[in-house]
């Protein structure tokens, strides 16, 4: 399996809402018109809207690492302003490059290896 998915979680305070959409709107802007390689990239958002998953699909480990470097700048106005992803799953099996960019992070990071599928 060389697709790689990603799952990150995002906390909404309170009142904010508003700004966070427009830096999603801002991170999918940039993933549209510069990414080749990205199969899913959807924002979804609980009931209450305080929280955001970002599930994502890609063809290869190096489709991700493109789409970290297409969306750099929207990425890191998000960070600034309402921190690290609360949570980042990958699933697959992600190569060393993609491993040892991720742990740059500092995001505590679950990777879950492919058993058996359609």
């Amino acid at each position: 399996m060389s697709e790689i998915q990603v799952s990150a979680k995002f906390r909404i305070p309170k009142g904010m809402l508003e700004e966070f959409n427009q830096h999603a709107a801002e991170c999918l802007k940039h993933a549209k018109e510069k990414d080749t390689e990205t199969i899913q990239y959807d924002w979804f958002l609980n009931s209450d809207k305080t929280e955001c998953e970002i599930r994502e699909k890609y063809q290869s480990s190096k489709a991700v690492l493109r789409h970290q470097s297409n969306i750099r700048e929207p990425l890191l106005a998000l960070f600034k302003k309402f921190g690290s992803p609360s949570s980042l799953t990958i699933y697959g099996n992600p190569s060393s490059e993609l491993l040892q960019y991720a742990k740059v992070s500092g995001i505590e990071i679950k990777i879950f290896t492919l058993l058996q599928g359609l």
